[in-house]
C-alpha cells in the first residue's frame, strides 16, 4: 500500500492525497518518509570526500531538512486556519506534504555526480526538476488538506516553500559558521 501511494504522489493523483489526508495511523510512516528521503538527498547534494565527512553532513543536513519541513506544515497550518478558516490540522499536512516529500528522493543522483565529474553535468538540471516537482506534488497535496480556492492555495504553499528554503539555507550557513559542517565534524574527530 506505500508503494502505491509513494507511485500515487510520484503522479500527482489527488486521490493518493485525500486518503492519507484522512488516515491518521499514516501519520508517523509521512514523519518516516521526510526523514528517509531526506537523507538520501543530502547522501546526494553532501557528497564530499571521505565517507565520515560525507556521512555527518548527511545526517546534520537531514535533521535541518526535518525542522524545516516542519515548521513550513506549521506554518501553512496556521496559515490555513487564521487567514483562511480552512478545516485542516497539522497532522493532515504533515501527512500529505510529508507523501509529496518523496521528491526530493531525486538529489540522490549527486552520488553519481561524486563518483565521476562526467555526470555532473547532469546534477543541477535533474535538481532543478526534482525541486520543481516538489513544489507541484505540495500544492496538489495542499490543496487536498486544505480544500481552498487555487489562489489561497498557492499563497499558503508559497509561503510554507519560503520557510522551508529559508530555514535550509539559515541553517546550512550557520552550520559552516560554526565549524558543523561536514568538514568541521571531521576536523573535530581529526578525520
Amino acid at each position: 500500500m506505500l508503494a502505491e501511494r509513494i507511485i500515487g504522489a510520484f503522479t500527482f493523483r489527488r486521490q493518493v492525497y485525500a486518503d492519507v489526508e484522512r488516515d491518521n495511523t499514516f501519520t508517523m510512516t509521512a514523519w518516516l518518509l521526510v526523514a528517509v528521503v531526506a537523507f538520501l538527498n543530502q547522501l546526494g547534494t553532501q557528497a564530499s570526500t571521505g565517507v565520515f565527512n560525507w556521512l555527518a553532513s548527511a545526517v546534520i543536513g537531514t535533521i535541518w531538512s526535518v525542522i524545516a519541513f516542519a515548521v513550513a506544515a506549521s506554518i501553512m497550518n496556521w496559515m490555513g486556519h487564521a487567514l483562511y478558516k480552512a478545516d485542516v490540522n497539522f497532522g493532515e499536512l504533515v501527512r500529505t506534504l510529508g507523501l509529496a516529500y518523496v521528491w526530493t528522493i531525486v538529489g540522490v543522483i549527486g552520488v553519481l555526480a561524486g563518483l565521476s565529474a562526467g555526470l555532473s553535468f547532469l546534477f543541477t538540471p535533474v535538481l532543478v526538476v526534482g525541486w520543481v516537482m516538489l513544489v507541484l506534488s505540495w500544492f496538489v497535496a495542499a490543496k487536498e488538506a486544505l480544500d481552498l480556492s487555487v489562489v489561497k492555495t498557492i499563497v499558503t504553499v508559497a509561503l510554507g516553500w519560503l520557510v522551508f528554503g529559508a530555514i535550509m539555507a539559515v541553517g546550512s550557513w550557520l552550520l559552516t559558521l560554526i565549524g558543523l559542517s561536514a568538514a568541521g565534524v571531521g576536523r573535530m574527530f581529526g578525520f
